[in-house]
């Protein structure tokens, strides 16, 4: 993949996995029983969820400057021993505020261990040269709700959603912990801005880091990226929280609307695929540009043809959805290079975990207000996010990056 050899990709894709299945996913299974347990209303449980993606907008520059400086190996053994301590917490959870503070715990394990720090982990491991790792562990993590959801549910069933929590807890530090423990090391006489190769097994890139790019323009570039991510976000967690209500709204029956919801996930997992065969022939700009676009053409398609189209809808949603997962990995090393990846990976994405915060609360009352009409405003979003694309491309030509991503196919 690209010069990552086949294990860290599958390490790094189940330990991923392992971590949205029990952070982000984790809700929709358990905030019920818990907040029937602990007397109070589910919409606090989401709320303290919610203030956990708010510390992990937070953490995210840390722990990107972390993995710069050290390697994602220590990162992220460090957010494997802090999701179970998190998850710990909550399983151990009295009442309102013993549950908020283990969700704060677990959105600070979010912001250091999720897909930027994966990301940043493998640019400072492989460099140029990271694009088709970072395809290939999104492959693997988007089943991660296929995962989460299922086991969440049979252990609460089974144990209770306290030991469910356990449950999760002891998988990070059986599973999660010694997988993110055999990243490879970086080699002890590493630079930060570049590392050597002398190491074959460790497959770093020995390629000189791309020149930055000047101060305006990389400013530029750099705030109308971050909008990307935050537009792309707030659509994605708005269709995720809200997707059935939203196409009962539009006039699918509950069934229709739940089966057009379950085809969202394969379409992500295909939408990678077609990224990681046909795509990867063309620049990650096109891509992204292609994906932002998809939205807005199934709310276009959905609300003039009606709920017949509720399916093209789900589709076209999730294979966007799904390429611009890895172009949040891959637009920000090809376009300023892996020098500082992780630092610039975390304050690019600040903004849009603040979105996908505020994206349940924001579009639910859009949707109180305006019924399906509220998807005008996610499909303008989403139209915003594409201009935002094209600009970028007036801004940035980023021909040494597409000549080394050349001479890796």
């Amino acid at each position: 993949m690209s010069g990552a050899p086949v294990r860290v990709v599958g390490a790094l894709g189940i330990a991923q996995t392992l971590a949205w299945a029990s952070s982000y996913y984790l809700p929709a299974m358990l905030a019920a029983p818990m907040a029937a347990e602990l007397d109070v209303p589910t919409p606090a449980v989401y709320a303290a969820f919610s203030g956990a993606m708010v510390v992990s907008a937070l953490v995210g520059p840390w722990a990107g400057q972390a993995i710069d400086r050290r390697g994602g190996r220590v990162v992220l053994v460090g957010t494997s021993l802090t999701f179970a301590f998190g998850l710990a917490m909550l399983g151990l959870a009295q009442g309102l505020w013993t549950m908020v503070a283990a969700w704060l715990v677990i959105g600070a394990a979010m912001g250091a261990g999720l897909y930027e720090a994966a990301f940043s982990s493998l640019v400072r491991l492989y460099g140029q040269h990271a694009r088709g790792a970072i395809t290939g562990i999104t492959l693997i993590a988007g089943f991660a709700s296929t995962v989460g959801w299922p086991l969440s549910a049979w252990m609460d069933t089974q144990f209770g959603w306290r030991n469910a929590c356990l449950g999760w807890a002891g998988i990070h530090l059986l599973i999660g912990l010694p997988l993110n423990a055999w990243l490879p090391k970086l080699p002890a006489h590493a630079k930060p801005e570049r590392l050597a190769a002398a190491d074959p097994a460790q497959a770093v890139s020995s390629a000189s880091p791309s020149p930055a790019p000047s101060a305006p323009r990389s400013g530029y570039a750099t705030a109308l990226l971050a909008f990307v991510f935050a537009a792309t976000w707030f659509i994605s967690t708005a269709m995720a929280t809200h997707l059935p209500r939203m196409l009962e709204a539009a006039g699918a029956t509950l069934a229709a609307a739940v089966a057009a919801g379950a085809l969202i996930g394969p379409a992500q997992v295909a939408g990678r695929v077609l990224e990681f065969g046909l795509l990867r022939r063309v620049h990650p700009l096109l891509s992204a540009r292609l994906a932002a676009v998809a939205h807005p053409v199934g709310v276009a398609m959905l609300l003039t043809a009606g709920p017949a189209m509720a399916p093209v809808f789900a589709i076209l949603h999730g294979a966007g959805n799904g390429i611009l997962t890895i172009a949040k990995g891959t637009l920000p090393l090809v376009l300023f290079g892996a020098q500082g990846y992780g630092a610039r990976q975390g304050w690019l994405m600040m903004p849009a975990r603040f979105a996908q915060a505020l994206s349940p609360l924001l579009f639910g009352f859009a949707l109180d207000a305006w019924g399906a009409n509220a998807l005008w405003l996610s499909g303008a979003i989403g139209l915003a996010a594409c201009g935002a694309l094209m600009l970028l491309r007036a801004q940035h030509k980023p021909d040494s990056q597409v000549s080394v991503l050349h001479q890796e196919r």
